[in-house]
């Protein structure tokens, strides 16, 4: 690839990430905010609100950091030190982490919400926010301790061309590790999103069973000439259906950019495609639940028509 056709690629990651990156930040903000909102000002708030905000701020932490992280890729000049490079990449790992665990443990509540009454999940219901939450709270913990080692593989190093160091930023970059290390790091890795990726897919599967029920009964009540209007909690299991879609498309994706990334070893454009689809669900996955519940359009729509009148 000639020079000018490695400036136009990098312009194009450039203004890509950075959009996604500043889309994402506002539409996060403005949904965390939104339920926030929700959670203070309702007598009884709802579980769901406390969930959709918790996965809302852990993506918008997820999106700051990867902006520090696109800045040092494309505007700084590799002045980070070790402490900034180390704090920075394991903030960013911790908040990937902390991502996914809310997007899966959603996805079982909502499950858990919408067991009938002979099923086993019946006694969670009632103290399912409570288990959840201590769930979450100890899946941070172990994210925590999981990539810790990073604080030790990340150093800041401003010889980019060298081959023992793998490209992060201009100022970041991994150490070499022992090929003992590096398997059991990556399998930790493996086990653990597998585990994820399966609960969600079981979470899923009921999902579209209690749509595959709602659907038949919603039929029914057509063929008998009553009403059949989707219901909330329909159009809820909807929309987590959407995002568990679009994730697993997402997950896919990045896992084929990352191989070819190691096959054709062109670190730096395959990393920055990588980066982007990796970080895709982050924005559009607010964008889905702003525009799919009513009181968030209705916020939306006073607030827009507010400024207009201005």
């Amino acid at each position: 690839m000639n020079k000018d056709n490695t400036l136009h690629v990098d312009t194009i990651m450039k203004i890509t990430m950075f959009s996604e990156v500043s889309v994402g930040i506002l539409a996060n903000s403005i949904l965390f905010f939104a339920h926030l909102c929700m959670l203070l000002g309702e007598n009884k708030p709802k579980p769901i609100h406390l969930y959709i905000a918790s996965l809302s701020l852990t993506q918008l932490m997820l999106l700051i950091t990867m902006g520090l992280i696109a800045a040092d890729m494309f505007i700084s000049q590799g002045i980070w030190d070790s402490t900034s490079c180390q704090s920075l990449i394991y903030l960013h790992r911790l908040s990937r982490g902390f991502t996914l665990s809310a997007a899966c443990l959603l996805n079982v509540f909502w499950m858990i919400t919408l067991s009938s009454k002979k099923s086993r999940l019946t006694k969670f219901k009632h103290n399912s926010p409570h288990h959840i939450s201590g769930a979450f709270l100890l899946l941070c913990v172990l994210y925590m301790c999981f990539s810790s080692h990073l604080i030790l593989s990340i150093i800041a190093t401003p010889n980019l061309t060298s081959d023992n160091f793998m490209y992060v930023t201009k100022s970041c970059s991994f150490l070499p590790m022992c090929y003992s290390r590096t398997s059991m790091f990556s399998t930790t890795i493996a086990v653990r999103e597998a585990f994820f990726i399966g609960l969600m897919a079981l979470s899923s599967g009921y999902l579209v069973a209690f749509l595959w029920r709602h659907r038949k009964q919603a039929q029914h009540l057509h063929s008998t000439g009553l009403s059949s209007k989707a219901s909330p909690e329909q159009r809820a299991t909807e929309t987590i259906l959407l995002l568990m879609s679009f994730f697993v498309v997402l997950y896919i994706l990045e896992n084929v950019v990352f191989y070819s990334r190691m096959k054709f070893k062109d670190g730096s454009t395959f990393y920055c495609v990588q980066i982007i689809v990796s970080h895709s669900y982050a924005t559009v996955s607010s964008f889905v639940f702003i525009f799919t519940e009513k009181r968030m359009t209705k916020i939306l729509r006073s607030v827009c028509t507010r400024i207009i009148n201005i």
